[in-house]
């Protein structure tokens, strides 16, 4: 399959993804940066390494290393994205994963700085990015694709009944945690989001989500009818729980998250239930497995302080419970004792 662009492709079948075929499975806070040990000077050329988080790790190696100031670079990239997916807790999720990175050349008119990336899961989880040969730190800095993939690695696979859950995830984290690292504005972070539920509205009504699988013309309502749901979760374990996505996604990982296992859909959101949603997720997973309308935001927008206008874009109130509320999410936040 020739390398194409996540944007372009618009995520298109998205082996990319945590969607794919078993075993594909495809795009700081100060805390979390002082309990990484990047093991990086940023003139240091070795293109493996590793990057510790408490008893977490992340392997990292570019498969292809070009010269050492190109190996340094990404090296720098690399850290970036894996502070920014430490944010939740200061920890990775599993205790071992690797990451691939892989450089290959412009294709035609892409210009995508990772056009390709996707999770894989048969010989321990890895993740693997292919970059372009050619793109500049920068590029990569305002990209999302590692954030994304590097987010999969908070669930155990899904199979194609639960890719939605999947996709969703790893696209409410690619730019919650992008904004918490600095490597995104916070409300720029909340654009993105709408952006998304936008391209999720125009996909218009289908089947039931639990029953979407892999319908290619679904795609954009798989990814952020997904996220859409992770949002309401987020938001309805702060106001019923009094606590929050990244906490139940932490204790989860510690018990229970092995990055080989697959789970069925009901049996992963029962597991977050007893990690602390206390029913949270079960009750959300019925009402939107059941969907074919692509899900209304008005309630959370009203406690977020967001409105649409007219011509799309978002205002954001000044409310302040509101403002505390979306600060809450996207600000970076220290880790609680034994997270």
């Amino acid at each position: 399959m020739p390398i194409m662009s996540v944007r372009a492709a618009a995520l298109l079948s998205l082996l990319v993804c945590a969607g794919a075929a078993r075993p594909v499975h495809a795009a700081e806070s100060a805390a979390a940066a002082n309990a990484a040990n990047l093991a990086a000077d940023p003139a240091d050329s070795t293109a493996e390494w590793t990057i510790r988080a408490g008893d977490t790790r992340l392997r990292v190696r570019i498969e292809n290393p070009p010269d050492a100031a190109r190996v340094a670079q990404l090296r720098r990239w690399i850290g970036e994205c894996a502070n920014a997916a430490l944010t939740s807790s200061g920890r990775f999720p599993l205790r071992d994963a690797l990451v691939r990175v892989r450089l290959v050349p412009r294709r035609g008119r892409d210009s995508s700085p990772v056009p390709w990336g996707q999770t894989r899961r048969d010989d321990g989880v890895s993740v693997l990015l292919y970059v372009r040969d050619d793109a500049t730190y920068q590029e990569l800095r305002d990209d999302w694709t590692a954030v994304h993939e590097l987010s999969h690695l908070m669930h155990p696979y899904l199979g194609d009944d639960g890719r939605w859950l999947a996709e969703g995830l790893a696209s409410y984290y690619q730019n919650v945690s992008r904004a918490r690292a600095g490597l995104l504005d916070g409300d720029e972070a909340w654009r993105r989001i709408e952006a998304g539920f936008q391209r999720g509205r125009k996909v218009g009504a289908g089947a039931r989500m639990d029953q979407i699988g892999r319908n290619r013309g679904s795609t954009m309502r798989v990814y952020w009818a997904g996220a859409a749901f992770w949002l309401d979760a987020d938001l309805a374990l702060r106001r019923e729980q009094r606590t929050d996505l990244d906490r139940v996604l932490a204790a989860y990982a510690r018990c229970c998250l092995d990055g080989n296992t697959q789970l069925e859909p009901e049996e992963f959101v029962a597991a977050l239930d007893r990690a602390g949603g206390n029913g949270v997720f079960a009750r959300l997973y019925r009402r939107y497995a059941a969907m074919q309308d692509f899900p209304s935001q008005a309630q959370a927008y009203r406690a977020l302080g967001l409105q649409r206008a007219d011509n799309g874009e978002l205002r954001f109130s000044d409310r302040a419970d509101a403002l505390r509320l979306r600060r809450a999410i996207m600000a970076p936040r220290s880790p609680q004792p034994g997270e």
